[in-house]
Order: structure tokens, then C-alpha cells, then sequence
């Protein structure tokens, strides 16, 4: 089966060149935010070696529906570290992420994969451990519950490799998620709403990073689409 998507309005976008531009984003845990390029930079305040503790999400506040196309722009400064984009997030009984009622978050790893919401997230640039810098894979994980569901390769080059930004891309439409790095395709997976839990729809959007990487980010976009089957 071929599945492809037309796209349609864009519902939102951000250059993310200026504190101006990240006002509303809302920051869990202790990390700094910067532009010294006109992107934004991203890189922990704590300690790497206080382990999860130094870690955090830098949330945009802003509900989305389901049925998008995510577009970033990426790349990494310093290693070691890891990425995530979270998405689909919403508290496990539907409530907004920053509901006072829900847990406490402030950046271990924990809190947001087994606590009281609901989310995808997709680790990539996974250079924080040696088995990871070996072998260097994307993951798929949907919450509550820490279920890895997809994996693909990661095609980013080590930071001594890098050259310029790198294109990130995230559909997410119903039982559907895909992921591509440069237009390339790294997973494709089809959700049966029963393995593990009901299918996501509607949610926030957040980045991760893990102590010590420093990365930068531009010009995130959402766009609307609709989802088309070609079987052939």
C-alpha cells in the first residue's frame, strides 16, 4: 500500500529566530534558550552527570488538531545528547498538559512516559549513549506506557559532519504516523487503537533535549491534511 496525504491550510508557524517568537512556549525543567544565530538554541543549565534531572521540554502552547504535517528545521551543535518531538500530548482523561491537576513535570524522562498523560514522541540525533552511538536508530514511542511501536534508521551525520540544517517532518493522521529526515521516509506505522491504547488525535507539541547536546531549531509549520489510501 502506498499512503500519501494532500496538504492543506497552514494552521501555524513560527521562525523561532526571537525570544519575541517563543513568549508563549512554556519550559519544563532547567534549560536555556537562545538565538545567537537567529534560530533558536537550545542547551541544559544543569549538570549533565545530575543524569535526568539536567533534562527538559520546551513546550509550544498551542492545541493542535490531528490530521497535521509537523516541519522543523534541525541541527545539532554539541554532542553527546538526544532529541524527542513530542506530540498528540493531552492528560490521559483529555485535559489540557498544564492543567493544575495533573503531575508535577520537570524534566526526568519518567514523568512524561509513565505518568498521567498521553502523548507520541520520536527520539532522534540518539548520541547519548555508547550503544546508541554505534548504531544510530530513530524511535517511535507512544505514552502512557513507554511503548516503543517504530524504528527507523537515522540518517543525521555526527556533529563534525554537519553541514547546515536538516529537515525534519512528522505526519500524524489518525491511526497513522510517519516520520522523514530530508524528505526521506524512516518509518511508517499504522496503529490498531488496542495494542497500546486508544489512538491519539489532538495535542500539543514539544521539544526534549538530553544533557549535554546543544541543538537549534527553525521555522516549525503545521499544516492541516487529508489523508488519502492508494492501494496499488
Amino acid at each position: 500500500m502506498v499512503c500519501t496525504y494532500k496538504k492543506n491550510g497552514l494552521i501555524y508557524e513560527n521562525k523561532l529566530a526571537s525570544y519575541e517568537e517563543v513568549n508563549d512556549f512554556r519550559l519544563e525543567g532547567e534549560g536555556a534558550v537562545s538565538f545567537p544565530t537567529g534560530r533558536m538554541r537550545l542547551e541544559n543549565k544543569m549538570d549533565p552527570e545530575k543524569g535526568q534531572d539536567a533534562n527538559y521540554v520546551f513546550w509550544c502552547n498551542e492545541d493542535f488538531p490531528d490530521n497535521i504535517e509537523i516541519t522543523w528545521e534541525f541541527t545539532p551543535i554539541r554532542e553527546p545528547g538526544l532529541c524527542i518531538l513530542f506530540f498528540s500530548a493531552m492528560g490521559i482523561k483529555g485535559e489540557d498538559i498544564f492543567d493544575p491537576s495533573l503531575a508535577l513535570r520537570n524534566g526526568p524522562y519518567h514523568q512524561y512516559h509513565s505518568s498521567d498523560i498521553n502523548s507520541f514522541h520520536i527520539s532522534y540525533f540518539r548520541r547519548r549513549y555508547v550503544e546508541e552511538r554505534q548504531f544510530h536508530v530513530c524511535n517511535l514511542r507512544k505514552s502512557c506506557g513507554f511503548h516503543l511501536v517504530a524504528q527507523g534508521a537515522d540518517p543525521l551525520p555526527s556533529v563534525q559532519d554537519v553541514k547546515g540544517f536538516y529537515s525534519m517532518k512528522v505526519v500524524k493522521s489518525g491511526a497513522h504516523v510517519l516520520f522523514y529526515v530530508n524528505d526521506l521516509l524512516l518509518f511508517n506505522w499504522v496503529d490498531d487503537g488496542k495494542s497500546y491504547g486508544p489512538i491519539l488525535g489532538r495535542g500539543k507539541i514539544g521539544f526534549r533535549q538530553m544533557a549535554p547536546l546543544i541543538g537549534e531549531y527553525a521555522n516549525l509549520k503545521v499544516h492541516t491534511i487529508e489523508w488519502m489510501d492508494n492501494k496499488n
